[in-house]
């Protein structure tokens, strides 16, 4: 069964951290909307939706993928880059604990889980402002000896690595290469973002589907004719608050 954790989205969203956008009012019930969609969509494609409740002095809730990485074998509860974030990590831990033995990344190391990309037994780690050496350590310290490879990434200009890469396809990343160097995923196939679309590069691979935020239109047309199966969500209102479409939700087979 595949499993979709997810959470409602905080009244006082408007209060989130931001990094790289200028603070913009964020309609909430517009915010909402656009979430109980994105959960519709994890639904049709096959996932069972766990949603957990909204934390209203929490801002950033929603964002759960920034919370853990889930692993075949574990997982990893994160230790958030914003001090703000941090209070988020024990309800994801008793959610993931139903599914996973668990572990931390404890202090002075700090991760964000949109700061991880899994493509199958490697790993990426961006090196980021919410991710540190010692959090890159520590996930190397974790995993490797369950045989992952792993490789710090260093970005530029987006909150985190997958802001930069996702995956499209088993063998094939979507890429900003002015914010990440495509190197190091070695024999991985690209498709590049429309330049006049920077941020166009996250995307949820989920089975053979791709969920896609509809804004970025060239890019969306790059996929289709690449022949990348793709459904669309609408991200206006969360996307004021960085979102993409990965960070909404925790997805692993149980």
């Amino acid at each position: 069964m595949r499993i979709a954790i997810t959470r409602g989205v905080s009244p006082n969203i408007e209060r989130c951290e931001l990094t790289h956008l200028e603070r913009e009012t964020i309609n909430v019930d517009a915010a909402r909307e656009e979430h109980r969609r994105y959960e519709r969509c994890l639904a049709d494609l096959g996932c069972k939706v766990r949603s957990l409740p909204s934390e209203p002095d929490l801002p950033d809730s929603v964002f759960v993928e920034d919370t853990a990485v889930v692993f075949e074998e574990l997982a990893l509860l994160t230790w958030p880059g914003a001090e703000s974030r941090r209070p988020e990590i024990p309800s994801i831990a008793e959610a993931l604990g139903r599914y996973r033995h668990l572990v931390h990344i404890a202090a002075p190391g700090t991760v964000d889980g949109g700061d991880v990309l899994v493509l199958d037994r490697r790993v990426f780690v961006g090196r980021s402002s919410r991710t540190n050496d010692e959090g890159v350590r520590q996930i190397r310290a974790i995993v490797e000896p369950l045989g992952y490879a792993v490789t710090a990434m260093p970005i530029g200009k987006c909150l985190h690595l997958k802001s930069a890469v996702g995956r499209v396809a088993p063998d094939t990343l979507l890429i900003n290469r002015s914010w990440v160097d495509g190197t190091a995923f070695g024999d991985m196939r690209f498709i590049d973002v429309d330049p006049r679309e920077p941020r166009a590069a996250g995307a949820l691979l989920i089975a053979d589907t791709v969920v896609y935020p509809e804004r970025f239109e060239r890019t969306l047309a790059k996929l289709v004719r690449a022949g990348i199966r793709t459904v669309t969500v609408r991200l206006s209102e969360l996307g004021k608050a960085e979102a993409g479409v990965t960070c909404c939700s925790l997805v692993f087979d149980s």
